[in-house]
């Protein structure tokens, strides 16, 4: 086992975990930090198998999660991270005819 893979084993153990842990908890605002931050320790993962290994394959995996992390998140944003849509506004009340005083009818 060389040092690029007990990196890597440090870095999946000690940081993907508590980034999974945020990512699976809380509402939706809390968890999209942690969703962000695994996807980047998963790529920076990748990038030191290829060096552990000497496979260029994974640095390809970890150039197309770098390039899919962003757009994952958008769509976390928008469908599972999306509340129920506020109530529209009430309509307003048609004006009122007005006594000479001021007051409405």
């Amino acid at each position: 086992m060389n040092t690029w893979l007990t990196a890597t084993a440090a870095l999946l153990t000690l940081g993907l975990g508590p980034c999974l842990w945020v990512a699976a908890r809380g509402p939706a605002h809390r968890r999209l930090p942690g969703v962000n931050l695994a996807t980047t320790l998963v790529a920076v993962v990748f990038l030191l198998l290829a060096q552990g290994f000497g496979r260029s394959s994974y640095t390809d995996m970890a150039l197309a999660l770098a390039v899919l992390g962003p757009t994952g998140t958008l769509v976390f944003t928008r469908f599972l991270g999306a509340g129920p849509e506020p109530a529209s506004e009430p309509e307003p009340e048609p004006d009122r005819p007005r006594r000479e005083d001021g007051a409405a009818r």
